[in-house]
């Protein structure tokens, strides 16, 4: 599966104060991580981050591009993107973009449940909706998740009575 150049990372909700900024509803793990950025893509046009900072779950930025309310109202509701290029993740950390659309396998059967077809986010973990015979959804924590394996294209699971 060809992996997409662009990652969506967030949408611009709004404007804040007077000098162009924009708020940012952030789609990541935590805002701080869009703050580390120096360009962020709205349709793929590059825009360089000249501030960016948390505030009430948000990210209020401010590009080098605009430098008005007018022009920060006509960016509302586009969808911010990160280049997977200039992202290094952790050992084992993975995009969701990447793991949508991988089959999954029960790890005692080594069958194919199903596919992932969405990932939920839920206060206590993550939820995995696989798409199979039956819709189940798997809690994304280590004792159900036993195996995510970008690489070789597959989800390896331990599943339970009801699950």
């Amino acid at each position: 599966m060809e992996k997409s150049r662009f990652l969506e990372a967030g949408k611009i909700v709004n404007t804040h104060g007077l000098r162009g900024e924009v708020k940012i509803q952030p789609w990541s793990d935590s805002p701080e991580f869009l703050c580390g950025f120096d360009r962020l893509y709205i349709n793929e046009t590059p825009f360089k981050l000249l501030s960016a900072r948390v505030h009430k779950g948000m990210v209020i930025a401010l590009f080098e591009e605009v430098s008005s309310v007018g022009m920060a109202m006509a960016l509302k509701n586009s969808i911010v993107c990160i280049d997977r290029g200039d992202v290094e993740l952790e050992e084992g950390a993975y995009f969701l973009a990447d793991i949508i659309g991988l089959p999954v396998f029960d790890e005692a059967s080594g069958a194919e449940i199903g596919t992932l077809s969405d990932v939920l986010e839920y206060p206590a973990s993550r939820v995995f909706v696989v798409k199979g015979e039956t819709e189940r959804l798997i809690p994304d924590v280590p004792e159900f998740i036993k195996k995510v394996d970008v690489g070789g294209g597959r989800i390896t699971v331990r599943l339970i009575e009801g699950m």
